[in-house]
């Protein structure tokens, strides 16, 4: 008999929940249900026309060959420029990767800073995918709770009580997935003031919604010329230019980290993809005035929904700042009977609003708040008012 034991490490490893709800909807919409997907992070909007253009006269030109693990000298230049307009930050080129994915940035500097045993504080709620990424290099994810009553945001001393001897490593995102708050200028610099008495501490910061951004200000924590050697500034253009399955992502950071991460995707998966590359290229030399109708467009989309989320009761919101994601407050529902089924936490919330409304969300449990779930907006208008129809025709007549 074939042994078919696999690894700890995958075993314990969670599957992404929002992958996992997408997958769940997609099985329903195939049974044929109606289905709107408000799960997955991802503009509906198609490629700019610049950016496939680019990608086609790269094809013509012939670039088909391995590409550099670490990214073309182009768009290592390309990079330059964009870090410096557009946040003021110097990098050069040895201090930049290019990876697969903003995702594989992040777990190529896990897999090259966290030793077994590693804290990394994790600013709750946060990306889903920190947690398990960091617990696959041997790190131990150490969340910092917030609430909606403080937008989401941790303040200095949450920062400063969940440090020990034994934290290694920050994560979080600005704006953020799933809450789209954003911290100011002067909220990082609270924070740089704790980080600062503890040099061993590595910042990652991801910026991967720096430009869906309605506060009228992104701030990076490598900006703080105290933190500049301790912190790693992670983008990538799935978000801004509509790009997700280009897979580009990219990293600013300390050369002796840029190094390191430079050797660990050398023996994974090499240099990106060298069409998506190119086009790349194009992407980040062209002024982010360009994608402002994509803005726009969230900002409007982030009104529509929130004013229909008023209007259901149960929920509690704030107003997000950024991304295109609601993080409405749900604990109202939790614990109680609706049409009959019991509700024990956000997760069989969400999985209840899918089953009766064809309604996908995310559980906030996945994002570090057993309170919440997750509601894109990065649908048609037309979407949403039909998803929130069906939500508050529910939720009301319980």
């Amino acid at each position: 008999m074939m042994n078919t034991n696999l690894s700890d490490r995958v075993n314990q490893m969670a599957t992404s929940a929002t992958l996992a709800m997408a997958a769940k909807a997609r099985e329903l919409k195939e049974q044929g249900q109606s289905i709107i997907g408000l799960s997955l992070g991802e503009p509906d909007f198609t490629v700019p026309d610049f950016v496939k253009d680019a990608a086609i006269q790269a094809i013509n030109d012939n670039y088909h060959a391995y590409s550099p693990v670490d990214g073309y000298p182009a768009l290592k230049k390309a990079i330059q420029h964009k870090f410096k307009r557009d946040n003021g930050l110097d990098y050069g080129p040895d201090q930049i990767v290019v990876s697969t994915g903003a995702k594989q940035s992040l777990a190529n500097l896990a897999q090259v800073l966290l030793n077994e045993g590693d804290e990394v504080l994790l600013p709750a709620p946060y990306w889903v995918s920190y947690a398990d990424i960091a617990k696959v290099a041997g790190g131990i994810p150490v969340e910092i709770q917030a609430s909606i009553d403080t937008d989401f945001k941790i303040t200095p001393q949450d920062l400063e009580n969940a440090i020990t001897p034994k934290t290694k490593m920050m994560i979080y995102s600005s704006p953020c997935n799933p809450s789209g708050s954003v911290y100011s200028k002067k909220e990082l610099r609270a924070l740089a003031d704790v980080l600062i008495k503890y040099p061993d501490i590595v910042v990652i910061s991801d910026e991967i919604y720096e430009h869906i951004n309605f506060s009228g200000g992104h701030y990076s924590m490598a900006q703080f010329e105290d933190m500049y050697e301790r912190t790693v500034t992670v983008n990538g253009v799935s978000k801004a230019f509509a790009m997700t399955g280009w897979r580009i992502g990219y990293i600013g950071a300390p050369k002796y980290i840029a190094r390191a991460c430079n050797k660990m995707q050398g023996q994974v998966t090499s240099g990106a993809n060298c069409i998506a590359q190119m086009a790349t290229v194009k992407a980040l030399e062209t002024p982010p005035q360009a994608i402002q109708y994509m803005v726009d467009a969230f900002k409007e989309r982030r009104t529509l929904i929130l004013n229909l989320l008023a209007e259901i009761p149960g929920f509690k919101t704030n107003i997000p700042e950024g991304a295109f994601y609601v993080f409405p407050d749900i604990s109202y529902y939790i614990g109680r009977s609706i049409s009959g089924r019991q509700i024990n936490s956000a997760g069989d919330f969400a999985l209840f609003l899918l089953e009766k409304t064809g309604v996908a969300t995310v559980t906030g449990e996945a994002f570090g708040d057993p309170n919440c779930i997750r509601i894109s907006y990065a649908a048609a208008e037309s979407d949403i008012k039909e998803a929130m129809s069906r939500i508050k025709t529910l939720l009301s007549a319980s």
